[in-house]
Protein backbone atom coordinates (compact mmCIF):
# COMPACT_ATOMS: atom_id res chain seq x y z
CA UNK A 1 0.00 0.00 0.00
CA UNK A 2 0.76 3.56 -0.84
CA UNK A 3 -0.97 6.64 0.22
CA UNK A 4 -2.30 9.11 -2.32
CA UNK A 5 0.22 11.91 -1.80
CA UNK A 6 2.84 9.75 -2.02
CA UNK A 7 2.02 7.83 -5.01
CA UNK A 8 1.34 11.50 -6.94
CA UNK A 9 5.28 12.31 -6.17
CA UNK A 10 6.51 8.24 -6.39
CA UNK A 11 4.68 8.56 -9.62
CA UNK A 12 6.86 12.10 -11.07
CA UNK A 13 3.29 13.61 -10.93
CA UNK A 14 4.40 16.00 -8.58
CA UNK A 15 7.85 16.79 -7.50
CA UNK A 16 6.66 17.67 -4.13
CA UNK A 17 4.72 16.54 -1.38
CA UNK A 18 3.08 19.99 -1.27
CA UNK A 19 2.34 19.63 -4.57
CA UNK A 20 0.69 16.35 -4.39
CA UNK A 21 -1.61 18.09 -1.01
CA UNK A 22 -2.91 20.93 -3.19
CA UNK A 23 -3.39 18.66 -6.44
CA UNK A 24 -5.88 16.27 -3.88
CA UNK A 25 -7.14 19.24 -1.63
CA UNK A 26 -8.34 21.03 -5.13
CA UNK A 27 -10.09 18.10 -6.52
CA UNK A 28 -7.70 17.29 -9.23
CA UNK A 29 -7.18 14.36 -8.43
CA UNK A 30 -9.54 11.05 -8.99
CA UNK A 31 -9.10 7.21 -7.76
CA UNK A 32 -11.38 4.87 -9.47
CA UNK A 33 -13.06 7.57 -11.45
CA UNK A 34 -14.62 9.34 -8.34
CA UNK A 35 -12.59 12.46 -6.80
CA UNK A 36 -10.71 11.83 -3.88
CA UNK A 37 -9.49 14.48 -1.28
CA UNK A 38 -7.87 12.35 1.39
CA UNK A 39 -4.17 12.79 0.75
CA UNK A 40 -3.84 9.82 3.47
CA UNK A 41 -6.02 7.70 1.56
CA UNK A 42 -4.13 4.59 0.94
CA UNK A 43 -3.58 2.82 -2.69
CA UNK A 44 -3.61 -0.45 -3.52
CA UNK A 45 -2.65 -2.71 -6.56
CA UNK A 46 -5.93 -2.48 -8.57
CA UNK A 47 -6.32 1.12 -7.93
CA UNK A 48 -6.23 3.17 -10.71
CA UNK A 49 -5.36 7.33 -10.01
CA UNK A 50 -6.55 10.08 -13.00
CA UNK A 51 -5.02 13.19 -12.97
CA UNK A 52 -4.62 15.54 -15.85
CA UNK A 53 -6.24 13.39 -17.91
CA UNK A 54 -3.75 10.76 -17.58
CA UNK A 55 -4.79 7.44 -15.76
CA UNK A 56 -2.04 5.24 -13.90
CA UNK A 57 -2.84 1.97 -12.43
CA UNK A 58 -0.96 1.36 -9.06
CA UNK A 59 0.22 -2.02 -9.51
CA UNK A 60 1.91 -0.96 -12.91
CA UNK A 61 3.88 1.75 -11.22
CA UNK A 62 4.71 0.38 -8.10
CA UNK A 63 6.15 -2.59 -10.18
CA UNK A 64 8.21 -0.86 -12.16
CA UNK A 65 10.23 0.11 -9.38
CA UNK A 66 11.82 -2.89 -8.85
Amino acid sequence: MIKLDQFLKFSGITSTGGQAKWMIVDGEVKVNGVVETRRGRKLVDDDQVTVAGQTLNVGEILSESH
